[in-house]
């Protein structure tokens, strides 16, 4: 049997506070996001670490070389863009870490927990087969809930742990 890797339950104020202050970075934020459709994203031109160079590069050499600047470029949305994509970068490298701590926890407690309940499952199950008392109804319950209900008999799927 594979060793639990999830053992500290996470308490629930701690739940409630990390929820918190998620919240409060998306309303600090959100007056200055901006909302992007499936198509726009992967349309857009985009910046990254390879680019970042570049950019930056641009942004100072359009700065100290204004007559250079055509007309149609606004340097006070470059500054704001520039700021922002570069402010941006740590803030979101956190997230992701963020992100990815909980996917993980999440998806490990998860597996872990219908292991679990499978090996409750296919001990009602062998309870039920021996008529013990009680074991039916409860392997009945379950039953209708197996996630692998509907698929052919042939699979094995209820019996596996």
């Amino acid at each position: 049997m594979k060793e639990n890797a999830h053992l500290r339950a996470i308490p629930a104020d701690i739940l409630a506070q990390v929820q918190s202050k998620i919240n409060e970075a998306l309303m600090l934020l959100k007056p200055y996001t901006v909302q992007l459709t499936p198509v726009e994203r992967r349309e857009i031109l985009k910046m990254g670490e390879k680019t970042l160079a570049f950019v930056e590069k641009a942004h100072d050499l359009a700065k100290q070389n204004p007559a250079f600047c055509p007309s149609y470029l606004d340097m006070n949305e470059f500054d704001i863009d520039f700021e922002d994509a570069h402010g941006l970068w740590t803030p979101q490298n956190m997230a992701q870490q963020l992100k990815e701590a909980i996917d993980d926890t999440e998806m490990v407690s998860g597996s872990e927990s219908y292991h679990h309940a499978l090996i409750f499952y296919n001990a009602v199950k062998a309870a039920a087969a021996q008529d013990v008392f009680g074991a039916k109804a409860v392997y009945e319950e379950l039953r209708s809930r197996f996630p692998h209900k509907g698929r052919p008999k042939s699979s094995n799927a209820e019996s596996s742990v």
